[in-house]
């Protein structure tokens, strides 16, 4: 056995001894497929030499590349879509990566397939996560869209070295794939704010969502829908999945001072009632930052303490979009210095956030779910019927 066999063979048992990896058919897959064999020759890590957050190239021959290769880690497999953002070479975001095995098999477990499945993967990459489906449910029951052609052809090239023979196709991944439906299962390696409507429509009666639900402002969590008879999907969030977002759906780009301009005329001063220090230090697993993050869309944060030891803070909501809102906080007040700009009132919106989730009694992440229909998307905790509602024009506390 070499040295990258014996390598996978001791990952999937430390998988299987957390207890992370149950199923033994996805435990035979993973033993199976060469997760080398999905790597580029060269990959990208953080620039630990220059410290500034930037990521440079890992070569084949580099350790980290071999350990990297069967640690339970995501690795980097593209920056800046291809073109690294740097003139030195460096890249500036991660836009593409062979996940993480404890998560993709929490992910496939989920997803709850048996041989002959008919699967759609959104978001081949590499083609890893596709082989793996090719090995459990058979090449001719797996489709898998990719956007980027760059990508796209090197998962084809991956794929056929391995004897991996899926319909592969170039497009985008919110679109799903129309020709080759329905499918009994679909798999999402991009996260999604708006669940796409046609991975609904896309997915037969009783048939299985799983993708990773992003807000923007909480930790992205896996989410798992069952579509009903009447194209309604309902699932429950199941627990992190950190990805990257479908491109179409990416926060839009920009650090706070692009989309805050304290001095534009209209600026509006007022005292604010909302206490923001539990939105900011919200538990990313816990219910409050995900109900604040899906009833209030877009929403970014920025905090800046003070540092006298006061214990003050200037807390800034805004939506990258035209809306913002700075609130003065200071430690033990019933009221806040505060100013707030554009067409949303953000302070009236995260209040209500924050009063919904203690109505229904500050529950944690893991009751809640979404419904989506063909109108749109709803959060709920513990039952569909128990919906959080978003606020009505003019609401708050403020």
């Amino acid at each position: 056995m070499d040295e990258l066999t014996e390598r996978r063979s001791a990952l999937v048992d430390r998988l299987t001894s957390r207890g992370t990896l149950t199923d033994p058919a996805w435990r035979a897959a993973m033993l199976k497929v060469p997760r080398h064999a999905f790597l580029p020759e060269t990959v990208w890590g953080e620039d630990t030499a220059a410290a500034d957050g930037r990521l440079t190239t890992v070569v084949r021959s580099h350790p980290d590349w071999i350990r990297w290769a069967y640690d339970d880690v995501s690795v980097i497999t593209q920056v800046d879509d291809g073109t690294p953002a740097f003139p030195d070479g460096r890249g500036d975001r991660a836009t593409s990566s062979v996940s993480q095995p404890s998560l993709v098999a929490e992910m496939l477990q989920a997803l709850d397939v048996e041989d002959g499945t008919s699967v759609l993967e959104i978001g081949t990459a590499t083609g890893y996560n596709c082989a793996l489906l090719c090995e459990r449910s058979g090449s001719e029951n797996v489709t898998s869209v990719e956007l980027d052609p760059v990508l796209a052809k090197q998962a084809a090239a991956n794929l056929r070295l391995i004897g991996y023979k899926p319909h592969l196709v170039v497009g985008d991944g919110a679109l799903g794939v129309p020709e080759r439906a329905p499918f009994d299962r679909i798999l999402a390696t991009v996260a999604a704010r708006d669940i796409p409507k046609a991975w609904i429509a896309q997915t037969r009666p009783g048939g299985v969502v799983v993708t990773p639900w992003a807000t923007g402002f909480a930790t992205t969590a896996l989410l798992r829908l069952v579509v009903g008879e009447d194209g309604t999907a309902y699932g429950r969030v199941l627990g992190d999945a950190p990805f990257m977002w479908l491109r179409g759906q990416r926060v839009v780009p920009g650090e706070l001072r692009d989309h805050v301009d304290e001095t534009a005329e209209g600026v509006e001063e007022f005292r604010a009632g909302l206490d923001s220090m539990p939105v900011c230090d919200a538990d990313p697993a816990g219910g409050l930052a995900l109900t604040v993050g899906a009833l209030v869309p877009g929403l970014s944060l920025t905090r800046f303490h003070a540092t006298d030891g006061s214990g003050e803070a200037s807390v800034y909501f805004y939506d990258r979009r035209g809306s913002w809102v700075l609130i003065e906080y200071t430690p033990g007040a019933d009221a806040y210095e505060a100013y707030r700009f554009g067409p949303r009132d953000l302070c009236a919106e995260i209040e209500h956030a924050v009063r919904a989730w203690w109505g229904a009694g500050r529950p944690r992440r893991d009751r809640m779910g979404l419904t989506v229909t063909t109108e749109g998307q709803r959060v709920w905790i513990d039952d569909p019927d128990h919906e959080l509602l978003p606020p009505r024009s003019g609401q708050g506390w403020s």
